[in-house]
């Protein structure tokens, strides 16, 4: 995302964005074997609450 476009979202939108790019980033350490699924899972759920995404 360019700097112009990051500066028009909301503190919301940043959030979720911020939320979604760190699941791509898990998402390859996932895919390239430098963590385990358990340490996937877990480290997903502690960002889903600590970044409070969780319904």
């Amino acid at each position: 995302m360019e700097q112009t476009e990051w500066e028009k979202l909301s503190p919301e939108e940043k959030r979720i964005q911020l939320y979604l790019n760190q699941i791509q980033t898990l998402d390859a350490f996932l895919e390239r074997g430098a963590i385990s699924k358990a340490q996937y899972d877990k480290s997903l759920g502690d960002l889903t609450v600590k970044m409070g995404m969780k319904n």
